[in-house]
């Protein structure tokens, strides 16, 4: 969370920090917009307003037929009142009103259509939010036609919509009759339908389930035949299980043969009286002969032969009357099938004639229903034809007026204030919008991250905007402190103590390389160095102008004549300062400068002085400055903030490398602490020296550094004259 609020605090002041750069043009902007709207509202007619308020009545326009919830023929208020002042706007409204008042006329229009437009565009309608209240506002040059047309309009649009209710209750009516009508004959033809299904299905009266005569529509009809029909069903199914018992039987029976038969006679239900006696005399016969045997008599003894022979004319006997039982049973299940065939054909026949009269029962009751149903919907389409037709006879207003357009005293339009509120408004939008867009397009550098991530190398010093030359300047100045810290980080930035040649450049011209230069000559001087200030511009020189001396004889007399360094050389009026003219303009500047002469002379001022500062031309465009590059031991950039692209502050250092130079840092040049906050931190000298703070008293000089005499080295400084004269320095 804290990281996020940092964020958005960063985000706010980066905003903030935009306007503050853009401010002249979002101040432009607004002025120029609200000029303008000024002009055009000084420049627009003034039009009065005829204003009429009135409430729209929510009339049912649709014809209720059926009892429904009056909901459903009811839209919501702010859709009626849309569509009703939408109405109003609509040429079926405002022609009348271009006819009625003769506006193509008054106007002196060509035709009605260009005076329809012409009231359309100066016509206005508004509806409250969650109200039936509209306003029609018409604005004119003539106060009274504004409220005369405005009432016109109102008028026109309360006749329309009369006119509308009356022709849609109108054509309702049409329907409703029409719809009666055939209503009414669909009723005889049902009620004709109804008489046919009553005569075929032989309904005397109108019996129903619960045995009273109804019409009501879903009743069931019925009739007494339905439970001699269930008789019917019950005695089929009674002869059928006797049919199945029968065959049943029969079919065990005549699996049965001989003894088995015999032996199963004394459980079936013989019609055989005597069967009964002869199985107990049989029973008595065996029990004989079984008794003869165990006595130790043969079977052919002549009384196990009497025996026997008894036995087996009462078996034959049982048997007879078994097969005489089955016979009777067959005969029973010839009967009975007969019996089951007639009733099922009798019961068939039945069930038809009562399909067919309930066929007609039914066609009878759905006759009746029809019946019913269409005199219920007679009913309600002739209650609401005659209340459509009292409706008709009496129409309600569609709208109540509360306020009639009057003559105003002044005029609506143009409203001055909102005009001018709105266009200062709208100008600083475009002007913050433009400052924020101006900002995205520039690519120019604007902080020491754009430096150091393009570049990859260090920022040594941040130097305000408006810095003058430090050695014209008397008493104590802080923006020496900016070159200070040039100083200072230029010490401990170069690795070698013996790369003691430094040259300046940058990617075009006007980015205050030579004032750079010549306070950092200054402060270094302060310092305790023994400084060398070449002016190696051959293309425009400035350095001279800085210590107002002649560059008549410098730099180019050196390269080109055998004349000694000690003749060239200027002492200023600085002490450890000592200045190099750029001579006399040569026509091959940078042949001048790529020459040995150029070598031996930066040698020798690098053994006699601590820094030899070189001012170079600006490197893009002119060969000078990479010459100069390849001679010196360090190459310092400065960058004028907010000037160059960031390509093209690549490209310099790119070029400084393909010669061999080695690039010390960037010095970020002409920064306005005013506008751009940022770089506070990095002067925050301003503050510190400011006069109410005793850190840095008026007089205090710092500690001058004691110069570094190389081995084998001869410094033989002579006074110069004040005015910069030459003398012999060494």
């Amino acid at each position: 969370m804290r990281d996020t609020g940092n964020e958005l605090q960063q985000q706010a002041i980066d905003s903030w920090q935009v306007i503050r750069n853009r401010f002249g043009l979002i101040i432009l902007s607004f002025l120029l917009v609200f000029a303008t709207a000024a002009i055009i509202t000084y420049i627009m007619p003034r039009k009065y307003r005829g204003l009429v308020e009135m409430k729209i009545e929510r009339m049912q326009n649709k014809v209720q037929v059926f009892q429904r919830s009056t909901d459903d023929f009811m839209a919501p208020s702010d859709v009626v009142i849309k569509n009703e002042f939408e109405s109003i706007t609509k040429p079926e409204t405002l022609y009348p009103v271009v006819d009625k008042l003769d506006l193509q006329k008054r106007w002196s229009m060509p035709n009605r259509q260009a005076a329809l437009a012409k009231l359309r565009g100066n016509l206005d309608t508004q509806s409250s939010v969650r109200s039936d209240f509209v306003t029609i506002e018409f604005y004119d040059q003539e106060p009274g036609a504004a409220a005369e047309i405005a009432n016109a309009v109102a008028q026109s649009y309360m006749t329309r919509r009369v006119e509308v209710e009356s022709k849609q209750k109108q054509d309702a009516l049409t329907m409703l009759g029409q719809q009666i009508s055939e209503q009414e004959q669909l009723r005889d033809q049902a009620r004709l339908k109804m008489q046919e299904a009553r005569k075929k299905g032989g309904i005397v009266g109108e019996w129903f389930s619960n045995g009273s005569n109804s019409t009501a529509p879903g009743s069931t009809l019925r009739t007494k035949e339905e439970s001699m029909v269930m008789s019917r069903e019950q005695a089929l199914l009674q002869a059928d299980l006797e049919v199945q018992s029968l065959r049943a039987e029969i079919d065990e029976l005549s699996k049965l043969e001989g003894d088995e038969l015999v032996s199963r006679a004394s459980g079936l239900k013989l019609e055989n009286t005597n069967v009964t006696g002869m199985m107990a005399d049989l029973n008595k016969l065996q029990v004989t002969r079984e008794g003869l045997v165990n006595a130790g008599r043969g079977r052919k003894h002549p009384e196990v032969i009497g025996v026997d022979s008894q036995i087996i004319l009462s078996k034959q006997l049982i048997l007879d009357a078994v097969k005489s039982h089955v016979a009777a049973l067959q005969t029973r299940l010839e009967f009975a099938i007969k019996r089951h065939t007639a009733l099922q054909s009798s019961n068939e026949d039945a069930e038809k004639e009562m399909f067919d009269q309930q066929s007609a029962q039914t066609d009878y009751k759905t006759a009746v229903d029809d019946v019913a149903y269409i005199e219920n919907l007679l009913l309600q389409l002739k209650s609401s034809y005659f209340e459509t037709k009292a409706g008709l006879e009496l129409v309600k207003s569609p709208a109540t007026i509360y306020a009639i357009a009057t003559p105003e005293g002044k005029p609506a339009k143009p409203n001055v204030a909102l005009n001018l509120v709105l266009g200062g408004v709208l100008g600083l939008m475009l002007g913050i919008g433009l400052a924020f867009f101006l900002e995205y397009m520039d690519t120019s550098v604007k902080s020491l991250d754009d430096v150091e991530k393009f570049l990859g190398v260090p920022v040594l010093a941040v130097i305000p905007k408006d810095v003058a030359v430090l050695h014209r300047a008397s008493g104590f100045n802080p923006d020496a402190e900016a070159y200070r810290i040039l100083r200072t980080n230029i010490e401990f930035n170069r690795r070698n103590p013996d790369a003691n040649c430094i040259t300046v450049t940058s990617g075009g011209a006007g980015e205050g390389k030579s004032t750079t230069l010549c306070n950092l000559a200054f402060v270094c001087a302060q310092g305790g160095y023994s400084v060398l200030l070449i002016d190696a511009d051959l293309r425009r020189p400035r350095m001279h102008t800085l210590f107002d001396v002649s560059n008549a004889v410098g730099l180019t007399n050196y390269l080109t004549t055998n004349v000694q360094l000690e003749e060239v050389v200027v002492r200023t009026p600085v002490e450890n300062l000592y200045f190099l003219p750029s001579g006399m303009l040569p026509a091959d500047s940078a042949g001048v400068l790529n020459s040995q002469r150029m070598s031996e002379l930066i040698a020798d001022a690098k053994s006699r002085f601590d820094l030899v500062l070189i001012d170079s031309p600006p490197i893009l465009g002119v060969s000078d400055a990479s010459v100069l590059a390849n001679e010196a031991d360090l190459t310092l950039i400065v960058v004028q903030h907010r000037k160059l692209p960031r390509h093209m502050l690549l490209r310099v250092k790119q070029t400084v490398e393909n010669v061999g130079g080695t690039v010390l840092g960037v010095v970020l040049n002409n920064v306005d602490l005013r506008s751009d906050s940022q770089y506070q931190y990095y002067t925050s000298y301003y503050t510190y020296y400011s006069p109410n703070n005793t850190a840095a008293p008026a007089g205090h000089k710092p500690e001058k550094r004691k110069k570094q005499v190389a081995p084998g080295q001869v410094a033989k400084a002579v006074s110069a004259p004040s005015n910069g004269s030459r003398g012999d320095l060494f």
